[in-house]
Parts: structure tokens; sequence; C-alpha cells
């Protein structure tokens, strides 16, 4: 019966590439908003998944994000440093300002000073030059991102000149980044020299990286230093969430890309729906002479069950390996690099796509139940 089944769906191919079409579309849109969307607020993280290294992120009390910051006074580090279970401490600026390129073109940047002896802040890895060429007078390191930016037409940023509110900069490394929310341009430099960079008040301080000490944890480490210090110290993977909780309640994200998910899901439901009914009316004459020879209503709804599986898990499967597709052509890229498609993605979209079926393929069953017999007679 199966089988019969199978060549009823099959034969006629115009209402089969139809469902299929229907089933596949929504499977992409679903997955690959739902992608998107989870990359993009993800990246309210990257200014803590760039810093490997610090286990605790110590800040004021006003602080939310990396991004989101309110300066402490230089003492700061000392207090932190003077806690049991610090194993080490280093001084951590983040700051915007605004770089004129040799062209004469205006471009706004962040600038991140990392520690002057132990160049703790800056990013794991390195495309070109070497962590260390932020010893030499007057050197930057550009992210990866921010090179696409502000130097057109693959052109290596290395030893190009940069003006910052009247200091000398020189490009001498580019570093491998996770890109911000915004894609804002990083440049990393020294904490003295970023002191230079970035002119302002008298507390310029925004963080205090700690790590450690063996046998604390990061969470005991930052109840601690909260404590002894009064200042806000959050482990690492806290800080990180935070960055992601600010993106989904201060932006219209959630809401956009959740209306684009819930019209994937409606389109999907009218297209397979109507399809699917169409292709039951049409086959009705069918399925009253199955009746007529004594075929029962379970083993109808089985045959009608197996139709909707058989073009469910086709077209969900050619909707997924399009998202994988999109995903992979645009690799290349600045947007969206290191976008991955989340393994409970696939999952959200599978759960919708039986929900589809099941939704689509009961009203279609509806109208076989009705059929009698006779009908192949008409």
């Amino acid at each position: 019966m199966l089988w019969i089944a199978i060549r009823m769906l099959t034969g006629d191919k115009q209402k089969f590439y139809g469902l299929l079409f229907g089933i596949a579309f929504s499977t992409l849109l679903i997955t690959q908003q739902l992608t998107i969307f989870v990359n993009l607020v993800e990246r309210g993280a990257s200014g803590v998944y760039n810093v490997t290294e610090a286990d605790v992120w110590v800040m004021d009390e006003v602080s939310r994000t990396t991004e989101v910051n309110f300066a402490m006074p230089s003492t700061a580090l000392d207090k932190v440093r003077g806690v049991t279970g610090v194993d080490w401490a280093v001084p951590h600026l983040r700051a915007v300002a605004s770089v004129r390129t040799k062209d004469g073109d205006l471009e706004g940047v962040e600038i991140i000073g990392v520690d002057d002896a132990t160049l703790i802040g800056l990013p794991p890895s390195m495309i070109e030059g070497s962590k260390s060429v932020l010893f030499q007078p007057d050197s930057v390191i550009i992210d990866d991102v921010g090179t696409t930016r502000m130097f057109e037409g693959g052109i290596s940023p290395v030893g190009e000149r940069l003006e910052l509110n009247d200091q000398r900069a020189v490009i001498r490394g580019v570093a491998d980044t996770i890109p911000s929310f915004t894609s804002q341009v990083a440049l990393y430099t020294k904490y003295s020299q970023a002191l230079r960079y970035v002119p302002g008040s008298r507390n310029r301080l925004s963080f205090v990286l700690v790590g450690t000490s063996d046998g604390v944890s990061s969470e005991e480490l930052a109840a601690r230093i909260s404590e002894k210090t009064g200042l806000k110290a959050l482990p690492r993977e806290e800080l990180a969430q935070n960055g992601i909780d600010f993106i989904m309640e201060n932006t219209g994200i959630p809401l956009n890309f959740g209306i684009t998910v819930i019209l994937g899901f409606i389109v999907g439901v009218a297209i397979v729906g109507l399809t699917f009914s169409l292709f039951i009316r049409d086959n009705i004459k069918q399925f009253g002479a199955l009746k007529a020879i004594g075929v029962t209503n379970r083993k109808i709804a089985g045959m009608v069950a197996a139709q909707a599986f058989m073009v469910g898990m086709i077209g969900y499967g050619l909707g997924v390996l399009g998202t994988v597709a999109f995903i992979y052509s645009f690799s290349g890229d600045p947007t969206f690099k290191g976008f991955y498609i989340p393994w409970q993605v696939p999952l959200i979209s599978l759960v919708a796509m039986v929900l589809i079926i099941v939704l689509t393929g009961w009203i279609a069953l509806r109208g076989v139940m009705k059929t009698e017999p006779a009908a192949v007679f008409r």
C-alpha cells in the first residue's frame, strides 16, 4: 500500500514538485534566518571572545558590556591585584576615536589598549605580522575585518600610516578576530600608547583583566573581588552573556527575525496545505476505489502519512542544504565571517516542518476519510 501511495504522489509531478518547493522554501527561510540571528547576537560577546586569557573581567559597577562601559581610576588596578586568589591583573582600555588615513578619509575606530609587558588582551592569532610588533614605536595592529573597510582592493595595510588625534600610528600587523556587532574597525596597541591616542578625562581604565590562581574558580574570585574592592567583577562567560543579552534587549533584531520565521511557517502551511489539498481532491476517485476493494480508513491514513512524510523529509533536506550553500557562498564576505549553523537550528526547523506536515496532512486526511467508495463511479 505504501508503494501505491508513493506512486500516486510522484505520478502528479506538478503537485509533487510544488509540495517539495513549499517545504524546502519554508525550511530554507526558517533555518537561514535563525542562523543569521544566532550569529549576529553572539557578536555582542566578541569583545570577550577575542580575549582568551582573562578568567575574570573587573569594571565599574555601571558598566554592562565590553562596548558599554564606564572608565575607572587607575588605582582600581592596584586594588584588584591585592585580592587573594588573583594570579595576575592587567589594564585594558576600550575607547572610540576617529582616524584619518593618508588619503584624508575619516573612519570611526575602536582603540583597544593591551598590557604593555605581556600584551594580554590581543586576539590569540595573527594573519600578518606578530604580536611583538607592538613593542615598536607608534605601532598598532588592525583587525582583519577593519582591513577590508579601510583598505579596499585587497591592499595589505602593513606599513600604512594613520593619524589618531594628531598622533602618528603605523599599522604593523593584522589580527584574526571575531567581528563586533557593528563591525567597527578595531586598532590594538599598548595601553600606554592608547592613553596618548585617546585623550580624555582623568579616569580612562575601562577594565582590569584577571587570571585566577590554581584552585580558585572564576566565580569565586569574581565574588571576592567585588566584595573587597566595591567594583563589578564578572566571570568571562557571564560578561559574554551580558553582551548577548544587551543586543536582545536593546535592538529590534529578535522581533524582526521572529516575524520572518513566523512568516516562513505561515507560507509553508499555505503552500503545502493548498497543494496537498489539490492533490487529494484530484485523487479522490483512487482513494474511493481503494475503499471499494476493502482498504480500511486506517490503511488510507497510513498512505497519506507516508506521502506527507516523504515530501516532508525531502523538502526539509533540500532546505537545510540550501542554508548550508548560502552560508558557504558568503563565507568570504567579512559580514559573514565565522558564521556557522548551530545544531539546534536544524532541529527547530525540523519541528516546524513536522508541524506543517501534520497540520496540512490532517486537513487533507479529513477529506479522504469522508470519501465514499461510490465516488469511483461518479
